[in-house]
């Protein structure tokens, strides 16, 4: 078993990979929230933010700046959302921020259109929260491709 970034770290799981230092590895999310959901990881296994090196802290600080380009790129939006969870909706114990592109009413270009059209921002997130579904390794490839692309 063991951490699940740890085993994606050691190549023992397939992902996708953005960007990658000696430090972070920045992969897109198997199981995206929306559309060019991407994670950004430390290749050590930390549990906690507080005990992230600051070195190791500033290197994945890099990454939404250049996915921000990439993102704008490859789906026309510049908005995001940067979470990190600890223990609270934290699936695995090892420091990850998330980057997800934002929604927007009326979808994202490249992205599924809702069979419900959402009233509210709020009815917006539930329906994508549970429209989730997997990303498969061809889409994770040509998602990198776009945002590769725009940086």
């Amino acid at each position: 078993a063991g951490c699940s970034f740890c085993r994606i770290i050691a190549k023992e799981i397939p992902f996708t990979v953005l960007y990658e230092t000696d430090e972070v590895v920045a992969i897109c999310d198997i199981l995206p929230l929306r559309f060019g959901h991407t994670l950004v990881v430390p290749k050590v296994h930390i549990p906690h933010v507080r005990d992230l090196p600051v070195n190791i802290a500033a290197t994945m600080g890099v990454w939404p700046k250049r996915s921000n380009w990439g993102a704008n790129a490859a789906m026309q939006n510049t908005a995001l959302n940067i979470i990190c969870n600890q223990e609270y909706a934290q699936s695995v114990p090892h420091v990850h921020f998330h980057i997800i592109p934002a929604p927007r009413l009326g979808g994202l270009p490249g992205t599924d259109t809702m069979r419900v059209v959402p009233r509210t921002t709020r009815e917006l997130h539930q329906l994508e929260y549970e429209g989730r579904s997997e990303l498969g390794e061809d889409e994770g490839r040509e998602l990198a491709e776009k945002i590769w692309a725009g940086l």
